[in-house]
């Protein structure tokens, strides 16, 4: 059972982040070659100002 985690920036809508969830399950289905219903995919939203780059903050 594949079990995605992914972390992203707060600030995206409920619908962006389910359209990734329904094409990183497609993704991780097809080229592991199991079932979409095996595949768990774990969503982390993390605040800008805890996200930082080259040292410095995204927010």
């Amino acid at each position: 059972m594949p079990i995605i985690q992914v972390q992203i920036i707060k600030g995206r809508s409920d619908e962006q982040i389910q359209n990734m969830i329904a094409s990183v399950t497609e993704a991780a289905a097809s080229t592991l070659d199991v079932k979409q219903e095996q595949v768990r995919v774990l969503v982390t939203e993390v605040e800008g100002k805890h996200w930082a780059v080259g040292g410095k903050a995204k927010e």
